[in-house]
């Protein structure tokens, strides 16, 4: 039996109408059911945004089945994501989750899948990925980290289970644990910042409490070589996502053979990773000392006029 697939979308249009499109050219979306996630509007001027996307969302075909489920009220993303993964996990076991932001190739589901069955069974393995960062290293077909994403991945109920909502809690067990250099790639990105901000109600992320959790469990994750997901979110059209191009995937694989590799993360792929993270804020600091500079020289420019 293939896994249901979950899509959580809210008001952008054009967006979701490009995941969709995505999704319905994958090998085995007849085969599948998808349930739609829609968040309801957050006050009267986002009511005909969210209507005609679900005008679109009710013309939908391409699958074994279209279910969805519309909110009445804004609850947001975080507790869209949480209670609607509960929800379907709980009753079929496992789940493939989308956002409205992401295209995915045509063989991603097969891929997340083959994922799912390979490592059913496998407790120290808690999910499958489709997303991975763009490396100009060669990579395995697929590998483990110890690192969960949010762009593109399935899970199992047994996976699911271990999510804590509690950020303070899982903040306070990777400061008692020492994890804290560890959980951020060796510091080179920013992840217990971003729980501590969730932590105190300044940052709506479910996703930095699903890493945590997995984190501190030690559970491993499953990755392609090649990503099989774009995010193409990272526009200034988000709510949750500036504007960036530093995740942008050149070309999406077309194949991934999943296979049984040895269950254990991949130290060199994770160093591989923690360069990349720091490319990124070399690349973010160069970016603001040149808006700097030329704030600058546009000063000096009417100052002297």
């Amino acid at each position: 039996m293939l896994s249901p697939i979950v899509l959580f979308v809210y008001n952008r249009l054009e967006h979701t109408k490009k995941t969709v499109e995505a999704l319905k050219n994958n090998f085995l979306a007849k085969e599948s059911d998808l349930f739609i996630f829609s968040d309801g509007p957050k006050d009267e001027l986002g009511n005909l945004k969210v209507d005609n996307l679900r005008k679109y969302l009710k013309t939908v075909s391409g699958f074994k089945n279209v279910n969805i489920i519309e909110q009445n009220e804004n609850i947001g993303l975080a507790k869209s994501i949480i209670s609607g993964v509960t929800e379907i996990v709980n009753k079929y076991g496992k789940i493939i989750v989308l956002e409205d932001d992401l295209v995915t190739s045509p063989n991603f589901l097969t891929y997340m899948n083959e994922g799912l069955k390979m490592y059913e069974s496998e407790d120290r393995v808690i999910s499958i990925h489709g997303y991975s960062y763009p490396l100009k290293e060669i990579l395995p077909d697929t590998f483990f980290l110890k690192f969960t994403s949010s762009w593109g991945w399935a899970t199992w109920k047994r996976g699911w289970d271990l999510f804590e909502s509690d950020g303070k809690k899982l903040l306070t067990e990777l400061e008692h644990r020492k994890l804290i250099k560890e959980f951020n790639f060796n510091n080179s990105y920013h992840f217990s910042e971003t729980l501590l901000r969730q932590s105190l109600g300044q940052k709506d992320s479910w996703a930095i409490r699903w890493y945590a959790s997995a984190f501190i469990n030690n559970k491993l994750s499953l990755y392609p070589k090649k990503s099989l997901i774009q995010n193409i979110g990272f526009d200034g059209s988000g709510i949750h996502s500036g504007k960036s191009n530093v995740y942008d995937i050149k070309e999406l694989d077309d194949y991934i053979s999943v296979k049984i590799i040895p269950i254990i993360e991949d130290k060199a792929v994770r160093r591989m990773i923690e360069k990349y993270f720091n490319s990124i804020k070399a690349s973010l600091v160069k970016r603001i000392m040149w808006k700097l500079s030329a704030f600058r020289n546009k000063f000096l420019s009417l100052k002297n006029r």
